[in-house]
């Protein structure tokens, strides 16, 4: 049964969520379509130019994404203490960006506004589109409706372009965070698109690679610190990588929101992981067990068992710890 957003969605609980959304025509997303024999792969930067432009308007933030050839994956951080912080003029100027505004806000920008009545109407307004741009549900309408508009124009035709509404699935804590932003980097690699992470195209690991290179490039020309630089469609910081942050955060406090983890280490468990999703790519597991499994306090065959045997089944508001323990309570039990 469809569960309301509202139970879903809960900021007092989480701010991680992993989104999904999938086509529901033949005619594909993105990728080459064996039915008609057209390629969409031009189709793929609309959602990455798109979801860089929201993640600049909406206190937002993307940790992980892969575009996929009928559907996409996207990690997102709700950062509400950004949206607290903006004044009402930086609100009207980020909504303004995607939508005309109203009437008065018009007046406001003229300075036409007349009387206590109208600047309290205002006020309101404002507030409404405050709470709006600090909605996941608002981000992904943004998103899923400016690309089904773009795709139907491009097909010549009209009606759905999604299945449904997009599923979302809310990341307790570090362990779900973790494997779930693993599970979305490496969908390439798990459905047979490439053999390596470097060749993972549309994924957010690529961006993030992409960017040490060029960090590393840039400190080789001058000698010094990498200048600042945007990964992708805004991802995320890593733990003290000071080199991976896109600057002073959007709402010039110079606090940017970050994931919890360092950037070598979730880089190493990703690639470790898909070995063990395609053992025959390049070799055995390596004995080694990744820094990012031992600050988790997490073992090999736990990891083993929660990015493969249990993700695929709950993601869906869990405790990934607790689940996992849960699982191996059941296992045991069945091995006595």
């Amino acid at each position: 049964m469809t569960q309301p957003r509202s139970q879903i969605v809960s900021p007092s609980r989480t701010r991680y969520y992993h989104c999904v959304s999938r086509c529901v025509r033949r005619a594909w997303l993105c990728g080459e379509d064996s039915y008609t024999g057209r390629n969409f792969d031009h189709r793929k930067p609309w959602l990455l130019e798109r979801m860089k432009l929201l993640a600049e308007v909406f206190a937002v933030r993307v940790a992980a994404y892969a575009v996929m050839s009928n559907h996409y994956h996207v990690v997102l951080y709700l950062d509400l203490e950004q949206g607290r912080s903006w004044s009402r003029d930086e609100v009207i100027g980020r909504w303004r960006r995607l939508f005309r505004g109203d009437p008065l806000v018009q007046s406001h920008l003229r300075g036409e506004l007349r009387g206590g009545m109208e600047s309290r109407q205002l006020d309101a307004l404002v507030e409404t589109w405050r709470a709006r741009l600090c909605d996941l549900s608002w981000f992904m309408r943004c998103l899923n409706e400016h690309l089904a508009r773009r795709a139907n124009a491009e097909d010549e035709c009209t009606g759905r372009f999604w299945e449904g509404r997009f599923k979302s699935r809310a990341l307790i804590d570090e362990a779900a965070l973790l494997s779930c932003m693993a599970y979305v980097d490496l969908n390439p690699v798990r459905a047979g698109l490439c053999r390596d992470l470097r060749e993972s195209d549309f994924t957010s690991i690529q961006a993030r690679l992409r960017g040490v290179a060029e960090a590393a490039r840039e400190r080789g020309r001058s000698g010094g610190a990498s200048p600042a630089r945007r990964l992708g469609p805004i991802l995320m910081p890593f733990r003290g990588d000071d080199a991976e942050r896109s600057g002073p955060a959007a709402d010039g406090s110079g606090e940017t929101a970050h994931l919890p983890f360092g950037l070598g280490d979730y880089v190493e468990l990703v690639d470790w992981t898909g070995r063990i999703a395609r053992p025959d790519k390049r070799g055995a597991i390596p004995k080694e067990v990744p820094a990012a499994l031992s600050v988790l306090g997490l073992s090999g065959v736990q990891w083993r068992a929660l990015s493969l045997d249990i993700q695929r089944k709950a993601i869906t508001m869990f405790h990934g710890l607790d689940r996992l323990a849960a699982w191996e309570g059941r296992r045991t039990k069945k091995a006595a």
